[in-house]
């Protein structure tokens, strides 16, 4: 499930996704060239700081790749239903097929997503039941890369030690201001925009409730079970291990839940 890829043709979500890239290939190349490099050679930092700072890049790459390529769980065209199952299914009124609750027609994909949360264009993707975790992923590394840049380039103007040499590189020396001046610019647009889309991730997982069904309000009945922030976050995930969470390097498990209790509402 977890190696099905998911392509979406989408122009816009090209861009999209296209900007986001742009962002992270500009800080990835010049952030170590203008400030870790030249600083580590001088002795100002460790080699721990830049083995981090390609880490958590890989990381966010990783992630943002994965995402946008897996299957958020696309439904087959002729699902097998069990029979036990089969008063937890309904019928989609845009593509006449029969689906899980909780499940959701993207006009844009057009298909149904099982527990889709929300097509995102960042991504070109939409984020749902196999994906989801991957996304997580994504605002969470984006947001830690994101700081990290922020806290090196007010340390190499405010706390480093000034560079005893010029850069070799006349371009980035002679535009080092400015280059350093666009990466904070990109930092505090892209860590504001995400923390507030990780900040409503992190609820709805804890409310066990999509985007969708926040905005459509189909979550009032005070009926449906109540699940502990372990075991929605497990479900999300696909595994209790709680280190696996941060690993986007993983193929995705299902937990096997009662199915009543994963899909009532």
């Amino acid at each position: 499930m977890g190696l099905r890829i998911h392509f979406v043709v989408d122009p816009q979500g090209w861009c999209c996704m296209g900007l986001i890239v742009f962002v992270w290939l500009y800080n990835t190349i010049f952030i170590p060239k203008v400030i870790l490099f030249p600083h580590y050679e001088e002795g100002h930092i460790s080699a721990v700081a830049i083995l981090c700072y390609y880490l958590c890049s890989l990381f966010c790459i990783a992630s943002l790749v994965r995402a946008s390529i897996a299957d958020p769980g696309r439904l087959p065209e002729n699902p097998k239903i069990p029979i036990t199952e089969r008063e937890f299914w309904e019928l989609c009124n845009k593509c006449n097929m029969m689906r899980p609750k909780r499940s959701h027609h993207c006009s844009r994909c057009g298909h149904c997503v099982r527990r889709m949360d929300h097509h995102c264009p960042w991504i070109n993707n939409c984020v749902g039941e196999d994906n989801h975790w991957l996304f997580l992923q994504l605002c969470f590394y984006t947001q830690i890369l994101s700081s990290y840049t922020l806290l090196l380039d007010f340390c190499h103007y405010y706390y480093f030690l000034p560079l005893k040499k010029d850069n070799w590189d006349v371009f980035v020396f002679r535009h080092e201001l400015a280059l350093l001046r666009i990466s904070a610019f990109m930092g505090i647009i892209i860590l504001g925009g995400i923390s507030g889309l990780f900040y409503t991730q992190l609820i709805g997982i804890f409310t066990d409730t999509t985007s969708i069904e926040k905005m459509s309000n189909c979550c009032e009945d005070i009926s449906r079970p109540r699940k502990p922030w372990q075991q929605t976050f497990s479900e999300v995930f696909g595994t209790r291990w709680k280190i696996l969470w941060f690993i986007p390097f993983r193929q995705r498990q299902p937990l096997r839940v009662p199915y009543h209790f994963a899909n009532h509402v």
